[in-house]
């Protein structure tokens, strides 16, 4: 029959909180089926059960559980502390949703992206291109040239740029 399900209890205050998030129509898809999960695992409905009404699958509903029950003494301990709905809603929220990935480390430090910016504001006339202005495989060129980077493509020498003339026009418009 298998291993009996994590046990989820939910206090007056978050069900609460939880059942207008688990009916929200503009919150992110993946918070309302997590709110939904704790709310049906407190109702005593089984993981396969869920996942069938879900639509999900049954290790989803698993992990969810045990996210909610590992949590159980942070917000037992924030209503302890007399934490306002909105504190326990953040707190809510940051455990149904996603933890930090890892993901590959920074190919490029902040040193180097702000050196490769530096350059490009500078006259390419001052490296002695005879051009008015930078083009991304110049700019590679140089950054290499001058040690900036050991290597680096066009192409992420124009992410570099287009992400900072984005940051400039949001921050002179909003």
């Amino acid at each position: 029959m298998g291993t009996p399900s994590v046990t989820v209890t939910v206090t007056a205050s978050e069900r609460r909180l939880l059942e207008p998030l688990a009916r929200a129509k503009t919150a992110p898809q993946r918070l309302v089926e997590r709110c939904r999960i704790v709310l049906l695992s407190a109702e005593g409905w089984a993981n396969e059960a869920q996942a069938d009404e879900l639509g999900i699958d049954r290790q989803c509903v698993r992990r969810w559980r045990h996210r909610w029950a590992k949590a159980r003494p942070a917000l037992v301990a924030a209503e302890k502390r007399g934490a306002s709905d909105k504190d326990l809603e953040k707190l809510i929220i940051g455990i149904l949703d996603d933890d930090e990935r890892s993901g590959a480390p920074p190919k490029f430090t902040p040193e180097q992206i702000i050196g490769i910016i530096a350059l490009a504001c500078e006259s390419p006339a001052g490296s002695g291109l005879p051009v008015s202005h930078w083009t991304p495989p110049e700019l590679a060129r140089e950054a290499i040239k001058r040690g900036i980077v050991d290597s680096i493509s066009p192409r992420q020498v124009d992410r570099f740029l287009a992400k900072r003339t984005c940051d400039r026009t949001r921050a002179s418009t909003g």
